[in-house]
């Protein structure tokens, strides 16, 4: 649901790998900032640096999510809302 909102809305898989590697590079600035502007020291810098990080692998995440949501519905499939989990196999236990 979350996927197509932000499909709906114009988010691409390529916005979110985007965002993923401005993170990284965000993480990698703040930690440099920190250690240059601020006297409270490593420790400090270390936090920002490993905060702002931890936003790079669920953008990749998200990104992967609607990369497969498009593929969906380059396909023809994006009417179906279902996960692949339960589309696999419904219906096909026999009773016995």
């Amino acid at each position: 649901m979350i996927v197509r909102k932000l499909h709906e809305a114009g988010v691409t898989s390529e916005h979110a790998y985007a965002a993923a590697l401005g993170s990284v590079g965000l993480s990698l600035a703040s930690w440099v900032v920190s250690m240059k502007a601020e006297q409270a020291g490593v420790e400090r810098a270390d936090r920002w640096g490993i905060f702002v990080g931890e936003w790079a692998p669920t953008f990749f995440g998200l990104g992967l999510a609607l990369a497969q949501y498009e593929t969906r519905a380059t396909a023809g499939e994006a009417g179906d809302h279902r996960s692949a989990w339960f589309g696999r196999g419904a219906g096909t236990a026999e009773a016995g």
